[in-house]
């Protein structure tokens, strides 16, 4: 297996991951995190709530690699259909 093929199954196991999603009554439906993302960002949590790092800081950190992860996760999956069709 090439490490392109390697790294194209991952990102199918990446996207399946955010698959599992909750109902939550004022926000509606949210996609949940892979587990080891969970525990970063309950990381972050923990650190801002013992004042290691301030709340706003903490937010940047997870809004910033939630949205990397939606990224990288679109740009796999158009890379992976696009191999696939060829």
């Amino acid at each position: 297996m090439s490490t392109l093929t390697r790294e194209l199954s991952g990102g199918r196991e990446t996207i399946r991951a955010f698959n599992r999603r909750v109902e939550i009554p004022m926000l509606g439906e949210i996609a949940i995190p892979p587990p080891d993302k969970l525990a970063y960002y309950m990381g972050l949590g923990v650190l801002a709530a013992v004042r290691v790092i301030e709340w706003p800081m903490a937010l940047v950190i997870t809004a910033g690699h939630l949205l990397a992860d939606q990224h990288l996760s679109g740009l796999t999956k158009g890379f992976g259909e696009a191999l696939e069709s060829a």
